[in-house]
C-alpha cells in the first residue's frame, strides 16, 4: 500500500498526545498459555512515579468507615468514598483471589469529570479490594464511577481472574451542572471477553471498535454508551455499526505512531510476521486498514515469552531506533523526552517502544485455576525499564513484601541504597552509555534468575500444596518467606551486577575476562591486562567525521624539521 505521507500533518495536533504517553498491557487468554494459565502484563511508565510494590492486607470495617481517596497521579486529596464491611488482600495490581487488574490511559474526548472524585488509580485498586471475578470487578468499577464520579480522562482496562481475561474501556461523561449537581456523572464503557487461544494488548489508544449488543457471555456495557455518544453528537447512525473507539478517541497520527505501534510489534512477533500488512497503520501512515482487537499466537506462549514481549524496542522493524544517528556511538534503542521536536519548521518523531526507560514498575500477573487462590497466584514483578530488568515472583497470598519493594523505600527525590528501584536505575542509566556492550551483560544475568524461576516454581508450587493440605495458613506462611527471600535474592545478585559493569566498563575501556575472571598483567599484583578499546560504531564515525570537515583529519605535516 503507497504511504500516505499527508497523515503527517496530523503530528502537530498530536502533540500533547505524545507527552502523556504511557503503559503497556498485553492480555493473554488461559488458551493462549502453555500451561493454561491466564496474563497479563503492565508497565507503569511515569517520569513521576516511584517503582514500589503497594500491600494492603486484608480487613474489616465498621458501618459507617469512610475511606480517603488521593489521586493516584498526584496524590491529591480528592474526597471520601463509603467503605465496604470486608476488603480482599491485595499485592501490587492483584489480589488474594487472582484477580489482576492494569490498565493504559488513551485520554479521548477530554470529558473527565472535575466533580468526581474516582480517579483511574483508585479504580483499580479499591476494585481489586472487593471483587473475586472479573466480571465482578467490571461490575464494582461500574458502580464505584456512577456513585461517586470518575474524574480521570479515557481509560482502558485489562482484567483477568483464573477462567477468564477482560478488555474494558471506559470514559466520563464530562459535567452538565444542574442545580447544583453533574447529571452527566459517571461513564460509558465496554468490555469485551478475550477469546480462548488469543491475546489483546492496548498501549494508550481504545481499540475497542464495534461491539456485540446481545452477548452478555463476550460483552458487556454501560446502557447509554452509544445514546451518549448520539447525544453529544460523537456518532451518527445505527446502534449495530457503533464503534466505540472512533466516537470516544478518534485516532491521530500520534495515536498511530506512538501507541498502536507497540500493540504492532508484539502482534507482528507473536504472529510471527502476519501483521506486515499492517505496517502502513502503526507507522501512521494510512488509518484506513485497523489491525485486529485480538490475534492468535503462531504457538502458545510461556511466561517468560510474554515477559519478552515486553522487553520489545521494535528490533528488526521499520521503527528500530539502533539504525540512525540518535542511537548514537552505541546503538542506543531509546530516545529521551520530549517525542517530538522541530527542525527548519518541519516535525520529527522519537519512537515509543514498549520498554522505556521512564517505567516506574512492570509486571506480570498470572493466574491459575487448578490450583487454590492460595498458591495459584502469582505476581511476576519488576521495576524500571523492563528491558534492563528481570521479574521476581511474588506469590499473592503474601501477607508482607520484600524491604527491596517496600513503599516508603525511598523515593523519587530520595536514593535508598536498599531500594530495587534505585539499584536497578543504577544499572540501566551505566547500560545507556554503551548500550551495544553493555546490556548483553544485563540479558545474561535475566536470562539466569529466569532460569533458576522456572526450574524453582513447580517445586515450590508442590510444597506449598502438601502444606496447604494440612493447613493453609502453613502454605501461606511458607509463600511468603519463598517470596521474600526470592526478591531479597534478586537485589543482592542485582548487587554484584552493578558492582562487576563497574569494574568491567570503566573509562571507556572493556577488561578483558576469561572463565568469568578478569585477567591480570601476569605479575600477580592485581594490575589488569591491556583492556579492548571498542570506541564507537561505525556509523557514527562517520557522521562525526562528516560533521568536522576537516578539522579531525590526520594529515602529512608541513616544514618538519629534518
Amino acid at each position: 500500500m503507497k504511504r500516505k505521507l499527508t497523515a503527517l500533518f496530523l503530528a502537530a495536533v498530536a502533540m500533547t498526545a505524545f507527552e502523556s504517553e504511557a503503559c503497556t498491557n498485553i492480555l493473554v487468554s488461559k488458551g493462549a498459555t502453555k500451561d493454561g494459565s491466564t496474563m497479563i502484563t503492565y508497565t507503569a511508565d511515569s517520569h513521576q512515579l516511584y517503582g514500589c510494590l503497594y500491600f494492603h492486607p486484608a480487613a474489616k470495617y465498621p458501618a459507617g468507615t469512610m475511606m480517603p481517596v488521593y489521586e493516584w497521579d498526584t496524590g491529591k486529596y480528592l474526597g471520601e468514598i463509603a467503605q465496604v464491611p470486608e476488603t480482599y488482600s491485595t499485592v501490587g495490581n492483584m489480589n488474594e483471589h487472582q484477580l489482576i487488574i492494569t490498565e493504559s490511559t488513551f485520554g479521548g474526548r477530554g470529558l473527565g469529570d472535575s466533580t468526581g472524585i474516582i480517579d483511574y488509580g483508585t479504580l483499580i485498586y479499591t476494585t481489586l479490594q472487593r471483587a473475586k471475578t472479573a466480571r465482578e470487578a467490571i461490575r464494582v468499577m461500574s458502580d464505584l464511577v456512577n456513585t461517586y464520579g470518575y474524574c480521570s480522562s479515557g481509560e482502558s482496562f485489562s482484567i483477568a481472574d483464573p477462567n477468564e481475561v477482560w478488555h474494558m474501556e471506559l470514559i466520563g461523561k464530562g459535567v452538565k451542572m444542574v442545580n447544583g449537581n453533574n447529571v452527566n456523572k459517571g461513564a460509558v464503557w465496554v468490555a469485551l471477553r478475550v477469546p480462548e487461544g488469543y491475546i489483546g494488548m492496548h498501549a494508550n489508544q481504545a481499540r475497542i471498535t464495534t461491539f456485540p449488543l446481545n452477548d452478555p457471555e463476550n460483552c458487556l456495557y454501560s446502557p447509554d454508551v452509544i445514546s451518549f455518544a448520539k447525544e453529544s453528537g460523537f456518532y451518527k447512525g445505527p446502534d449495530k455499526n457503533f464503534n466505540f473507539a472512533d466516537a470516544y478517541a478518534p485516532l491521530d497520527f500520534g495515536s498511530l505512531r506512538a501507541c498502536e505501534a507497540r500493540v504492532w510489534s508484539a502482534f507482528n512477533r507473536v504472529t510471527k510476521g502476519e501483521m506486515e500488512k499492517y505496517l502502513d497503520y502503526a507507522m501512521g501512515y494510512d488509518a484506513s486498514k485497523r489491525m485486529p482487537l485480538f490475534v492468535k499466537p503462531a504457538e502458545k506462549l510461556s511466561v517468560k515469552e510474554v515477559a519478552w514481549l515486553m522487553r520489545d524496542h521494535f528490533e528488526d522493524t521499520p521503527m528500530d531506533m539502533r539504525n540512525d544517528i540518535g542511537a548514537g556511538g552505541h546503538n542506543l534503542p531509546y530516545r529521551w523526552r520530549p517525542m517530538h521536536f522541530s527542525v527548519d519548521g518541519q516535525e520529527y518523531l522519537n519512537e515509543r517502544a514498549i520498554a522505556t526507560q521512564q517505567t516506574g514498575f512492570w509486571m506480570l500477573g498470572q493466574a491459575r485455576n487448578w490450583l487454590p487462590d492460595a498458591v495459584g497466584g502469582i505476581l511476576w514483578f519488576g521495576v524500571d525499564d523492563s528491558g534492563t530488568s528481570c521479574l521476581t515472583p511474588i506469590y499473592t497470598s503474601s501477607t508482607r513484601v520484600p524491604e527491596c519493594f517496600r513503599e516508603g523505600n525511598g523515593h523519587m527525590t530520595e536514593y535508598s541504597p536498599t531500594s530495587a528501584f534505585w539499584l536497578f536505575n543504577r544499572v540501566a542509566n551505566f547500560a545507556y552509555l554503551r548500550y551495544d556492550l553493555i546490556s548483553k551483560d544485563i540479558i545474561k544475568v535475566i536470562d539466569e534468575l529466569d532460569t533458576r524461576n522456572e526450574t524453582e516454581i513447580p517445586a515450590v508450587d508442590a510444597a506449598a500444596m502438601l502444606l496447604y493440605e494440612q493447613n493453609p495458613q502453613l502454605a501461606i506462611d511458607f509463600l511468603t518467606n519463598f517470596s521474600v527471600s526470592t526478591a531479597q535474592n534478586m537485589f543482592e545478585r542485582w548487587q554484584q551486577l552493578d558492582q562487576y559493569l563497574l569494574v568491567k566498563y570503566m573509562d571507556g575501556n572493556v577488561k578483558k575476562e576469561k572463565e568469568s575472571k578478569f585477567l591480570d598483567n601476569g605479575n600477580g599484583r592485581n594490575i589488569p591486562a591491556s583492556p579492548n578499546y571498542p570506541g564507537y560504531n561505525q556509523e557514527w564515525q562517520k557522521a562525526v567525521a562528516g560533521s568536522t570537515g576537516d578539522k579531525l583529519k590526520v594529515v602529512k605535516t608541513k616544514n618538519l624539521p629534518e
